[in-house]
């Protein structure tokens, strides 16, 4: 069984996730702490809990989904995981953060591509990769079938969905990931987004006017 811990970091006020298990091993979902202070926040967290984070997971190369990779990748020495489509979107973000005068690390590249229905492996503990492009053409989603969980970063959001007016973006490609490969995802998944509070599926099937 999963724990979760969320964080709101950076001035995007972006959540990112770390998810353990009984084992102690974590991954970090979209490492967004770009402060010293946020640095030292996840950090403190993972020693107080004994925590082994394996990998870093991006659903998307955006630059506020990646302020934290490099700090993190060196301090835990992980892997970063995510869609060769968003390599480009990952290689041009500290230029594109300049024109906001947004100073930040240069990112690593991801180092392991991942691709629809590839399934990764932490401690006890199995993730589904869905490919949900639309926001970004190497948007991905994360499903842990197991706890009825899916994180679905920019995709899908409480009662609203992800932005498509951004390079990359397309609203039909978007609309379509959403009701074909998160909306058939049984009723009582619980969806942690990106930005915002959690969901679930059912709620978004109710009441998302976008939907």
């Amino acid at each position: 069984m999963i724990s979760i811990k969320t964080f709101v970091f950076s001035p995007f006020q972006v959540n990112t996730y770390l998810v353990y298990d009984e084992t102690k091993e974590c991954i970090i979902i979209d490492a967004a702490c770009i402060e010293i202070s946020e640095e030292k926040e996840i950090s403190e967290f993972i020693e107080k809990h004994s925590l082994k984070p394996v990998n870093i997971l991006n659903t998307h190369g955006h630059l506020d989904h990646i302020f934290g990779n490099k700090y993190l990748k060196n301090k835990y020495q992980c892997d970063i995981f995510g869609h060769a489509a968003d390599d480009i979107v990952v290689a041009n973000a500290k230029a594109y953060g300049a024109h906001f005068g947004i100073d930040f690390p240069e990112p690593p590249p991801f180092s392991t591509h991942i691709n629809d229905n590839d399934i990764l492996q932490f401690g006890n503990t199995s993730i589904k990769v869905i490919h949900t492009p639309g926001h970004t053409q190497g948007g991905i989603s994360f499903y842990f079938e197991k706890d009825s969980v899916l994180f679905s970063g920019d995709t899908l959001f409480q009662g609203s969905i992800g932005r498509t007016d951004l390079p990359g973006g397309n609203y039909n490609t978007l609309i379509n990931s959403i009701k074909t490969k998160l909306l058939v995802l049984p009723k009582n998944t619980i969806v942690y987004s990106g930005h915002g509070l959690s969901t679930s599926i059912e709620k978004e099937l109710e009441g998302n006017p976008f939907l």
